[in-house]
């Protein structure tokens, strides 16, 4: 039977939580790591009708995107809806679990999700993320520099936008001197020794960077082994805020719109000035966008479709694009369904577990 820190582990490894921002709270928010279950309940948001939906139906742990807790509890006195919830949740023995902004900022999370409902192609990241990666080197004799490549690739080395194995390599010739208690794998004690060796070089994510030199280590014929760790500032290629993708053929504007209303199940689209001509790329972020309205207009968007403007956000477009908001939990309608989705190939491990979607409708937000 599986355990609360089994589907952790699964779905950290879909959205590392490293790449939730600062202002988030993703992650175990309630339950004990160890706690094993036979069924999770996946949900947008954490409410008490959602967890008692996941008491009757046996669900051990519940999976949302929003976060119930986003501010400190001081108390949990049942005075509002997050503590009530929360306080249901431990009564309950429900885990609670949250995968916010750290599935926003991979490239194949919730914007992606965005650009299949829509029809866009070729997605790219809209805000590229930075001080994410690192670049890792290290020193083997020759010999032995592609078992110890081929382990910092396996443990995550390597990997750069839709391309993995990637490594430089130079040839040259290291020196040495063992000392007394030394057990050298070439020379002699005391003596200095020339060795031929390749140095390795490869992109690894700042994550991973342990991960990749615990591989490196093990897999080296070297006591001492000597590596350089480089923090750099480089864009990540697929991680980062919003997406941006293009139709195959522009589409117009009335079209567009009841494109959006049918994908996402949204009433009303709230926009600005339509554009004057057919659309062919649209960039978009799910949740709130606003901030990413100059990125849409430098990357050359006809549209700019996310949620959550304020009313003087809309004159920020300079007759340069098209806003369209579709509400919060519209933009996001589908990620909960994808994460059922993701989950069922952790289910293949676990015969007898069970993925279920919440059928309670979180959205506070009505239109009449």
């Amino acid at each position: 039977m599986p355990q609360i820190q089994h589907i952790i582990d699964f779905l950290e490894r879909i959205a590392p939580p490293a790449l939730q921002e600062d202002y988030d709270n993703s992650g175990l928010l309630v339950g004990e790591p160890h706690t094993e279950i036979q069924k999770v309940l996946v949900s947008l948001d954490v409410t008490e009708e959602v967890v008692e939906e996941a008491r009757a139906n046996g669900a051990g742990l519940i999976v949302s995107h929003h976060p119930i807790v986003f501010r400190p509890l001081r108390s949990l006195t049942g005075r509002n809806q997050v503590e009530r919830t929360v306080m249901a949740a431990l009564r309950a023995g429900i885990g609670l679990y949250a995968i916010h902004t750290n599935l926003d900022n991979v490239a194949h999370g919730v914007n992606a999700m965005m650009c299949r409902k829509l029809g866009l192609e070729g997605m790219q990241v809209l805000r590229p993320a930075t001080e994410t990666l690192a670049k890792v080197v290290t020193f083997v004799p020759q010999g032995h520099s592609e078992v110890v490549r081929n382990a910092m690739f396996a443990a995550g080395g390597g990997q750069i936008g839709h391309y993995d194995e990637c490594s430089f390599n130079l040839d040259g010739e290291g020196t040495f001197r063992a000392g007394e208690g030394a057990r050298p794998f070439v020379g002699q004690l005391q003596e200095r020794h020339h060795e031929g060796e390749t140095r390795i070089e490869m992109v690894v994510e700042r994550w991973n960077v342990r991960k990749v030199i615990s591989a490196m280590k093990a897999a080296h014929p070297y006591e001492e082994v000597a590596h350089d760790v480089v923090m750099l500032d480089n864009a990540h290629p697929t991680a980062g805020s919003g997406g941006i993708g293009t139709f195959a053929e522009p589409i117009a504007w009335s079209d567009f719109v009841e494109r959006v209303k049918s994908a996402f199940d949204a009433p009303v689209v709230r926009h600005t000035n339509p554009p004057k001509k057919a659309i062919q790329t649209v960039a978009l972020c799910g949740g709130t966008g606003s901030f990413l309205l100059s990125d849409a207009i430098r990357a050359g968007a006809d549209v700019f479709l996310s949620s959550d403007f304020k009313y003087h956000e809309f004159f920020d477009t300079e007759g340069r694009i098209t806003i369209a908001d579709i509400g919060h939990a519209e933009a996001e309608s589908g990620i909960s369904q994808w994460l059922v989705d993701q989950l069922a190939d952790f289910k293949l491990g676990f015969p007898n577990f069970a993925v279920l979607l919440s059928e309670v409708r979180t959205n506070p937000i009505h239109v009449s």
